[in-house]
């Protein structure tokens, strides 16, 4: 059978060398964000940067699908950062945060809420199962902030933000949504949904080099921000001082100019492919890995389909199947996947399905290497034809 060789909308590495990079972030640099970074420095106040960071600021809002005066900015830091930065803004000592925590990132959240002085109440389910939005309804009382994160890097859940988001609009409550595994990859409505704050990170989704959080702010979130009671405690990333240099272009502090270079050419990249082009390409691809694998006693760690995030394929490993041994003789093989994480340690994989990771040819060279590995001949013969089979119109 002839080997697959799936159309391209935009230019990709021919043959992956070297390392082969299948983690839930980071991902396999666009090779044109690559060769951005080879840009030769510029001062962070010059004006061909001011230029480059206008453009990264209407390409976010595109991206994030906010309304034409959102503010979207990127953070000097991951996208842990960015988390960290709605609730330094946006939360007051005593404030209520209903956090919806159904993995590690929820529980991220509402540690970092808590931090920051916030009378925190969870929303939870299962590890496995997406957050139930009436549950969100049903503990919503007095709540001044809801947060939840979008895709749950840590179980392969996707959580029903607009559904959620439908529930808390017009209760006075603002929403923050970690849209760390799933803006990027696919169509993120900010405004339509009605997202106060959004971030991700510029190694996931849109496989740029790490150290940037891209962020996005609603107008409602500023009023909220404009009417605090004390200081913003995180100087770094206050608001005010985000706006003076990306908005009036005075100094607050020194950015990483040639990650802006780089983030601007895959940020580019992305809209380019077309985010609903991307959301078609990431099943495709984790389609056909499922197909693939299934036989050899793999299955969907997240039982409702509906629940499964796209980007980040958790799978429920074989009984039996030496997890630690396998993983460490891909590595061996510069092959690095990534096991569970917590609770769900040995018994899953979770492999990366954003940016540029989400391609056949890395995924060719995991399921050769498997079928060496594991004594199954067939498994590529077989990632072929689910390949060939879902190929997106």
């Amino acid at each position: 059978m002839k080997l697959l060789e799936a159309p391209l909308p935009v230019q990709t590495q021919p043959d992956y060398p070297g390392h082969t990079l299948l983690t839930p972030g980071p991902t396999p640099i666009h090779p044109r964000a690559l060769k951005a970074l080879t840009r030769p420095m510029l001062g962070h106040m010059d004006e061909e940067v001011f230029k480059v960071n206008s453009a990264i600021q209407a390409d976010l809002r595109q991206m994030y699908g906010t309304a034409p005066e959102a503010f979207t900015a990127l953070l000097a830091g991951t996208g842990s950062l960015g988390m960290e930065a709605g609730f330094a803004n946006l939360v007051e000592p005593g404030d209520e945060v209903l956090v919806c925590a159904n993995g590690s990132f929820g529980r991220r959240m509402a540690e970092m809420a808590a931090r920051y002085g916030a009378q925190v109440r969870l929303v939870t389910a299962p590890l496995g199962e997406a957050i139930k939005a009436q549950d969100v309804a049903d503990h919503l009382g007095s709540a001044r902030m809801v947060a939840v994160v979008h895709g749950e890097t840590s179980t392969g859940v996707l959580n029903p933000v607009p559904e959620i988001a439908e529930l808390v609009r017009g209760s006075g409550a603002l929403l923050t949504v970690d849209a760390v595994t799933t803006a990027g990859m696919e169509p993120f409505e900010m405004e339509r949904w009605g997202v106060d704050y959004a971030y991700t990170g510029a190694q996931k989704c849109l496989s740029a080099p790490p150290g940037l959080a891209p962020i996005a702010v609603s107008e409602r979130a500023f009023v909220r921000y404009a009417a605090r009671r004390t200081p913003t405690p995180l100087w770094y990333c206050d608001f005010a001082g985000l706006r003076d240099y990306w908005t009036d272009h005075t100094y607050h502090h020194t950015v990483p100019v040639n990650l802006h270079f780089a983030f601007e050419e895959a940020l580019r990249a992305a809209l380019e492919e077309g985010l609903p082009e991307r959301k078609e390409r990431v099943r495709w691809m984790g389609q056909a890995i499922l197909s693939a694998l299934e036989p050899l006693g793999f299955s969907p760690y997240v039982a409702n389909e509906a629940d499964r995030l796209p980007t980040v394929l958790a799978l429920r490993l074989p009984e039996g199947l030496d997890d630690a041994g396998i993983r460490a003789e891909l590595r061996r093989r510069e092959i690095s996947i990534t096991g569970g994480l917590g609770p769900t340690a040995g018994l899953i994989w979770r492999l990366g399905l954003m940016g540029e990771a989400a391609r056949p040819a890395p995924y060719r060279i995991l399921m050769a290497a498997l079928e060496d590995i594991l004594g199954t001949p067939g498994l590529l013969r077989r990632f072929e034809a689910a390949l060939e089979a879902g190929l997106p119109e």
